[in-house]
């Protein structure tokens, strides 16, 4: 293995303090956390009431700018509820990107449609606007404002990139295609809160989104999720389903559509206040430990993943580009091995035995990337 990479791993322990083990994203509770959960614990209102819950909802929507936060128990199953909010039925598609973690694709699946996966962009790692636009002349058509597979002659119901680690995807451009093909546009922000692309936070440029909070996010409640919209009815209507579909009603248990059990306990949402309030701290922290990442990498000739022009990433995941595929092994058994956590990027979602068979442009840019790219430590320095 290269010796700028050995060097690359004595640096990142150094910057952690040259701990035993170095975690890939370990959660940061450095605030109000004890003062919030131990209040919720002493109202004995633990579960999916209480006033953490709204709290949170309220502090979420101002922090980002969007209208309605709907707080759920996990990012997965926002953005299952984000999905049928968006329209997606049974036996319809919906576009997305093969270079993701799985939960997008089980969202989908959730809803008994079916993936249809485009290429990545090499600079943002998420979506490709190019390639969208390209399936879409290629193989779709409108007929009565609805857009259709010219190919299997099924309905294509939304579209749902992935803001990758943390870096804003060509949001812009891709609601700009959606919009001019009667797509709706849901937005897979689980891994970027706080990330922003030309001065606007990712998750408030669809119809709406989804955001994560499971232990290795940049807040945390210990699990949890949300969904973001400006529409008012979609709130309304995420906050019915994710709550069993029940109407209110001071005894009587009646439901009118099938519900889920989705909604955030009050005890995570009070840990989630906590973090909140320390979000711009943490985001400032993890761009300027990506910042001294990015400037040994360059010195040592290390491909470093920056953010992409007019974006500003909350460098979830701080990753590497490596030469190639043995490079990225050698490296990953090297640096796990000496106490130093990294991680592979995933395996594409087409090449896994429950995607295979779904629609696939050629993955040129994805089969790349995920041959070698690597996440390295990316907490928040104390």
């Amino acid at each position: 293995m290269r010796s700028e990479l050995i060097d690359l791993i004595d640096f990142s322990k150094d910057l952690y303090g040259n701990l035993d083990y170095i975690p890939l994203h370990a959660p940061c509770f450095l605030g109000n956390e004890k003062k919030l959960v131990n209040d919720c614990l002493d109202s004995t209102f633990v579960s999916s009431v209480g006033k953490y819950v709204d709290k949170f909802e309220n502090e979420l929507a101002h922090f980002l700018g969007v209208k309605h936060v709907v707080a759920t128990s996990s990012g997965t199953s926002a953005l299952h509820i984000a999905l049928i909010l968006a329209g997606v039925e049974r036996s319809s598609e919906v576009i997305t990107q093969s270079l993701s973690f799985v939960a997008t694709c089980n969202a989908i699946n959730y809803c008994g449609a079916n993936p249809i996966f485009i290429d990545v962009d090499m600079k943002t790692l998420g979506m490709s606007a190019d390639s969208l636009l390209d399936f879409l002349n290629n193989h779709a058509k409108i007929e009565n404002g609805i857009c259709i597979n010219k190919l299997s002659n099924k309905i294509i119901s939304a579209c749902l990139p992935m803001h990758t680690f943390g870096q804003p995807c060509e949001i812009d451009k891709i609601k700009e295609i959606c919009d001019s093909w009667c797509l709706p546009l849901v937005e897979d922000a689980a891994e970027s809160l706080g990330s922003q692309h030309k001065d606007r936070y990712t998750g408030t440029f669809g119809l709406a989104a989804a955001v994560s909070f499971n232990g290795n996010k940049i807040i945390t409640g210990g699990g949890g999720g949300a969904i973001l919209t400006n529409d008012t009815a979609l709130a309304i209507k995420a906050k019915h389903l994710t709550t069993t579909a029940k109407i209110q009603h001071k005894w009587e248990f009646r439901h009118n559509d099938i519900g889920y059990n989705y909604r955030m306990p009050n005890l995570n949402a009070a840990l989630l206040c906590a973090q909140l309030e320390q979000l711009p701290d943490f985001i400032n922290n993890k761009r300027d430990t990506a910042k001294k990442y990015s400037l040994f990498c360059k010195e040592n000739k290390i491909e470093f993943v920056n953010e992409s022009v007019d974006s500003r990433s909350n460098y979830w995941l701080n990753t590497l580009l490596l030469n190639n595929l043995e490079e990225k092994l050698e490296f990953l058994e090297y640096a796990n091995n000496h106490g130093l956590m990294s991680r592979p990027c995933w395996v594409l979602m087409n090449e896994l035995t429950m995607y295979k068979n779904c629609f696939s442009l050629p993955q040129i840019n994805a089969k790349f990337l995920s041959e070698r790219l690597v996440n390295i430590p990316s907490s928040v320095i104390l």
